[in-house]
């Protein structure tokens, strides 16, 4: 059986979750914090989670976990079956991935760990995030998905990194991502809706 290594709490972690409870595949969750333990290092190179045990090995990094659970199982797609709207699906992740969720990542220490962050530093994740939303304007369509009307990847990591990043701008900034990115909250609505985000916001509540 499948095990999943990370948290509740961690965005990614939830990500590749979803993926798991969309496509129907078992698995088991093994709770464990990113570290640099040697024992650890061996099952992720750099330490983090999510990390993915499967009968071959372990398998890191979210984007190659998404991609293992679609092809490797069967159950509904989590990518589009035509070569150019599974590209687009796959840009629209990479965008909220690259410049929603590494935007802020610098202000983490002050936001969630109680240490500080430069103004300067504060001012860049906010203009990067800005910028960023504006391009993946440019490409979602919220119809009601963020890649069309077949929930996709892209979905699941726009649910989970939105929000935190408005957690982000909670604290240092005047503004709402998902506000700020027109079609975004008719989206997170209707993701918020399906079994799988529903079974992970019980076990976080839990």
């Amino acid at each position: 059986m499948l095990k999943l290594h990370g948290f509740t709490r961690s965005n990614y972690y939830n990500v590749a979750k979803m993926a798991l409870l969309e496509k129907g595949v078992d698995f088991e969750e093994v709770n464990v914090f990113p570290s640099q333990e040697e024992d650890f290092l061996g099952k992720s190179p750099m330490g983090k989670i999510p990390c993915l045990e499967t009968p071959d090995g372990f398998l890191t990094e979210t984007e190659a976990i998404l991609q293992y659970v679609d092809e490797a199982f069967e159950g509904p797609s989590l990518f589009p079956g035509d070569a150019w709207q599974r590209a687009q699906a796959r840009e629209l992740m990479h965008q909220v991935e690259l410049y929603v969720d590494l935007a802020v990542r610098p202000t983490f220490a002050e936001a969630f760990f109680g240490g500080e962050v430069s103004d300067e530093v504060k001012k860049a994740a906010e203009a990067n995030l800005k910028k960023g939303l504006a391009a993946i304007a440019r490409r979602a369509r919220f119809s009601p998905y963020i890649a069309g009307e077949q929930f996709t990847a892209a979905d699941a990591m726009a649910f989970y990194c939105l929000p935190l990043a408005g957690m982000v701008c909670g604290k240092f900034f005047d503004f709402d991502p998902v506000a700020h990115l027109e079609g975004a909250a008719g989206m997170m609505a209707a993701v918020a809706e399906r079994p799988s985000a529903q079974a992970i916001a019980a076990s976080m509540e839990g």
